[in-house]
């Protein structure tokens, strides 16, 4: 079979079958190899179609200002330039502490086009970012300018105090965003604020980024070396977004790869010009894959909506009046968003253009897709991906069979077996059809392991033919028609409206205090985020201590406004295993129960 092009208008794969025999076409002949090549052949093909479009505002969506694939191109290359006379070289470091803005696509995919990319999430406390910085050892850090109101920059500075690696600060004015009569006030504050910020600690430059990319070039890289698609292009934050900085590994490869998948499985169901919104955090890899750079490699038209996203003032509440104004066709969200977009029924918004919503980076129950879609009449294809696969894995099939509570087929050339592993997590066999066993996969996409190497212990498994494979941490099964269903997770990461959470940072803020004995966190079901941390309290003995106490004392060593827990549990003796560790599997049951 003939290997395609990446232009081509193909059917969105619908079933098994159909995936496979993609996998037998191979791989599109003209597939870019790196990121930046693959902005480089968007701007060819698509050349002065919109490709982004911002509003700061979402009362005002009229106010959004638009760039074209040429312009988003030459952000990209602007943005690389500056990196690039800041010493950065291939393999160093730039940490970006943004919101959502323009700006973060451009540092984004033109800091990978001269160095690694490290997106940190911008609400972590300055100790956290620090933790980051220190752990990837990032030279450069990116993040917004002094602006009233805006604590964002003085967590940086504090930050970069306790990061004696980083040499470089990169701020990131967002007041230039700000349009009508608001505009000349923003800008005067915005001065001022630069005037009276806090100092950075000597040896550290401050370097402006508007003034910045317009004395590189924009036309072409400066630096000698392009990037190569083995090349590290990427770090990104997982096994939480707290405690001990793990950080994944991602190759220029990787990224293109996913994207190809990703929209190969989708087909001309997102052709050309396809409207695609963009709400979740670009610091998260569905922000900055789904709706990032999987667009570009097809000629999407991405709306990012507000600094915030799905968070701004007015984004969710009049989320279909800014469908209708936009023509959207495609969104992704997890299932709190969809859960709150209920709240905030139809009126007579025109949305017809919506084809179907993506949900992905936590269960959504099938009570919740049933609802959602006789409402609005939006299908709504869930997936499962994670960060250590670059993004996405598997999608349900937008014309074949959409069977709500799995989470679809696995893409196109991604391989998925379930394991059956014995005590010592040895790879005895694989399931049987239906079977639950450890979700593994393989593939393109499959990230180059983590930064740190006392982390990728466990992490791989080898089959009975002495392939590598990654243990993703979750329990599925997969059924007769090569459809993957999630049954649980070996890790015990809590998720929070699509955010992971480390148990181990909230519990360690327990053992803090002097009198608790055992702590454990697990994640209490919620109807609106999926998941929430509670903690269950064993005090020493003859130890006293109210839980309102422990509550208070914990919440201030936990850096992650997200991760503080809801609720805090003393009990008479902790669950255990025969072992010696704590059985969160009781802990679960008791609270069910309570």
């Amino acid at each position: 079979m003939p290997s395609v092009t990446v232009g081509q208008a193909l059917a969105p794969l619908a079933d098994r079958a159909a995936v496979d025999a993609v996998v037998a076409g191979g791989w599109p002949s003209d597939l870019p190899q790196t990121t930046y090549a693959l902005i480089e052949k968007a701007a060819e093909r698509f050349d002065d179609a919109k490709a982004l479009t911002f509003f700061v505002d979402a009362k005002r969506p009229e106010s959004a200002v638009s760039w074209t694939f040429n312009e988003y191109l030459e952000g990209v290359t602007r943005a690389a330039n500056v990196f690039h006379r800041l010493g950065v070289e291939a393999g160093d470091v730039i940490a970006l502490v943004l919101p959502n803005l323009p700006e973060t696509y451009f540092c984004l995919w033109g800091g990978e086009a001269c160095g690694v990319v490290l997106p940190i999430n911008p609400l972590l406390e300055a100790e956290g970012i620090a933790d980051l910085l220190r752990a990837s050892k990032a030279t450069v850090v990116v993040t917004v300018a002094p602006f009233p109101g805006v604590d964002l920059y003085d967590k940086v500075v504090a930050a970069v105090q306790a990061a004696p690696g980083v040499s470089h600060v990169v701020t990131v004015d967002i007041a230039r965003h700000v349009q009508g009569w608001k505009a000349l006030p923003a800008r005067i504050q915005q001065a001022w604020s630069r005037r009276w910020a806090h100092r950075i600690r000597a040896g550290v430059t401050v370097t402006r980024f508007e003034r910045a990319t317009r004395q590189v070039a924009g036309d072409r890289l400066e630096a000698v070396r392009r990037p190569e698609g083995a090349d590290l292009a990427s770090l990104f934050c997982t096994g939480g977004t707290t405690g001990a900085p793990k950080l994944a590994r991602r190759t220029h490869v990787n990224e293109v790869a996913n994207a190809f998948m990703s929209t190969r499985m989708l087909g001309d169901a997102m052709p050309e010009g396809s409207v695609v919104f963009a709400g979740l955090p670009l610091f998260h890899c569905n922000g900055a894959m789904v709706t990032g750079l999987s667009p570009l490699l097809t000629g999407g038209h991405v709306v990012l909506g507000t600094p915030q996203g799905y968070r701004g003032s007015g984004v969710v509440s009049g989320f279909w009046d800014i469908v209708a104004r936009y023509r959207v066709n495609v969104l992704s969200g997890v299932p709190t968003l969809f859960s709150s977009l209920l709240q905030h029924p139809l009126r007579d918004q025109d949305i017809s253009a919506l084809r179907f919503a993506i949900c992905g980076a936590a269960p959504m129950s099938p009570e919740l897709i049933a609802q959602f879609e006789q409402t609005t009449g939006v299908a709504i294809l869930e997936g499962y991906g994670l960060t250590e696969a670059t993004c996405v894995a598997a999608l349900n099939p937008l014309t074949g069979l959409r069977q709500a509570g799995s989470v679809g087929l696995p893409l196109p050339f991604q391989q998925a077996r379930i394991a059956i592993l014995n005590d010592a997590g040895v790879w005895v066999r694989d399931a049987e059809i239906g079977e639950t066993g450890a979700v593994a996969l393989s593939g393109p996409n499959v990230f180059a392991g983590y930064q740190s190497d006392h982390h990728n212990q466990g992490v791989w498994l080898t089959d009975s033919d002495g392939r590598i494979w990654l243990d993703t941490g979750d329990l599925g099964a997969i059924d007769a028609l090569g459809y993957l269903w999630l049954r649980g997770r070996t890790k015990d990461i809590i998720i929070r409206g699509g955010h992971n959470i480390d148990p181990n940072v909230i519990e360690d803020a327990f053992y803090a205090h002097s009198a608790v004995a055992l702590a454990a966190a697990i994640g209490r079901p919620d109807p609106h985020v999926g998941e929430v941390p509670v903690v269950y309290i064993e005090l020493k003995p003859g130890a006293t201590a109210s839980e309102g106490e422990l509550m208070r004392f914990a919440e201030g060593r936990i850096n992650e406004r997200a991760a503080r827990p809801k609720a805090v549990q003393i009990i008479a003796a902790m669950p255990l295993t025969a072992v010696g560790k704590v059985h969160k599997p009781s802990l679960r049951d008791l609270q069910a129960a309570s």
